[in-house]
C-alpha cells in the first residue's frame, strides 16, 4: 500500500517479483496513450479484428468475430475492452499497434519503472506457461485446452515452475504502487490521457469481489485484475491492483499479488478485501475528528 499524499509505503514481500498476468495490460494502455500524447496515434483510428487476430482465454471480441467474420473498432474502444473486460484480443491488437513488447518495456524503462517487466503478448505468454508454442489454430474453440492436455505432465510442470521461478511478466508490488501513484499525480501521461485512463480503470468489470469489494461505498475505486493458469490444482498469479480515493480526497495505491495458491477463490477474495479494509481504517484514523457541537446527542 502507498499513501500517495503522505508518501508512505507499507508492504509484505513487496520487493519480490510476482507474475502480473493481465495486470500488464495497464502498461499497454499507458504506452498507447503515450503515443497519443506524442502525436503518433489517434484513438479514433479504425482497426479491423479478424480471425488471425484472436488469442486465447478471455476475449469477448471472439464471439463477435465468429458471428460476423470481423470486428471493426477504433483504438479507444480497444483500450476500453482491454482494461474493463480484460479482453486478450483487444490487448494484443493494441500491443501490435504501439510497436510490440519492446515498445512497452521502453515506456516503463524511460519512466523509471524498469523493475516492472512487461513480458510478451498474451497468446505467446500463455502458450509458454502451458509448455506449448503458439499456433493460431489454438484460438478456435477448445483447441488450446485440448493441446495443453496433450502436453507431457513433466514438461507441463517444468514450464509452469519455470514461469513462477522467473516470471517473464514479473514485477515487485512496491514498483506497481509507485507506478499507480505516479499515474495519479499525472507524472506518466498528459492530463487528458491521465484522466482517460483513470476513468477507464473506474469502469473495470473484472474482479468485483477482489479489492473493490473491500472498499467503503463512498470511496472511488480504479483497478486492474490479473489471473493466471491452473496446473495440478495450483494457480499461477491471482492479482488486483488499483487506486482507492477516500471522500477526503486522499488516495491510496494498493497491490495484492498472489504468486501461487491452492486456496479456494473466496478465501483469496476475502484476504484482498481485508487489505482494503485495513487501508480504510488507516484513513479513518488519520482523518481529523470533527469538533463536537452542543446538543450533539439529540441532533
Amino acid at each position: 500500500m502507498r499513501d500517495i499524499e503522505g508518501g508512505r509505503t507499507l508492504h509484505f514481500n513487496g520487493l519480490e517479483l510476482f507474475p502480473q498476468q493481465s495486470v500488464s495490460k495497464l502498461w499497454v494502455a499507458m504506452t498507447a496513450l503515450d503515443e497519443v500524447d506524442a502525436g503518433r496515434l489517434d484513438l479514433s483510428e479504425m482497426v479491423a479484428i479478424r480471425t488471425a487476430d484472436l488469442t486465447v482465454f478471455h476475449q469477448p471480441i471472439r464471439d463477435i468475430v465468429r458471428r460476423d467474420g470481423s470486428f471493426s473498432s477504433d483504438y479507444a474502444e480497444l483500450i476500453e475492452r482491454a482494461i474493463t473486460e480484460s479482453d486478450n484480443t483487444a490487448n494484443d491488437r493494441l500491443l501490435r499497434r504501439v510497436g510490440g513488447a519492446e515498445a512497452v518495456q521502453d515506456f516503463l524503462d524511460t519512466h523509471g519503472l524498469a523493475s516492472i517487466r512487461f513480458g510478451i503478448d498474451e497468446r505467446s505468454k500463455q502458450s509458454a506457461i502451458a509448455g506449448l508454442e503458439w499456433r493460431q489454430s489454438y484460438a478456435q474453440g477448445p483447441a488450446f485446452f485440448d493441446a495443453r492436455d496433450r502436453v507431457d505432465e513433466a514438461a507441463r510442470r517444468e514450464a509452469f515452475e519455470s514461469y513462477l521461478a522467473d516470471p517473464i511478466d514479473g514485477a515487485p508490488p512496491v514498483a506497481l504502487v509507485e507506478a499507480l501513484a505516479r499515474l495519479q499525480r499525472g507524472e506518466l501521461l498528459s492530463a487528458g490521457s491521465t484522466g482517460l485512463l483513470l476513468g477507464t480503470l473506474a469502469r473495470t468489470k473484472s474482479g468485483p469481489q477482489r479489492l473493490k469489494a473491500g472498499a467503503p461505498e463512498d470511496w472511488i475505486v480504479r483497478h486492474k485484475t490479473g489471473t493466471g493458469q491452473f496446473f495440478d490444482g495450483e494457480q499461477s498469479g491471482y492479482n488486483d491492483i488499483g487506486l482507492f480515493t477516500a471522500p477526503s480526497g486522499r488516495s491510496y495505491a494498493i497491490a495484492v499479488m498472489i504468486a501461487r495458491t491452492r486456496e479456494p477463490t473466496p478465501v483469496r477474495m476475502e484476504m484482498m478485501q481485508q487489505v482494503v479494509r485495513a487501508v480504510a481504517r488507516y484513513e479513518a484514523a488519520r482523518a481529523p475528528v470533527p469538533a463536537s457541537r452542543p446538543n450533539a446527542a439529540i441532533d
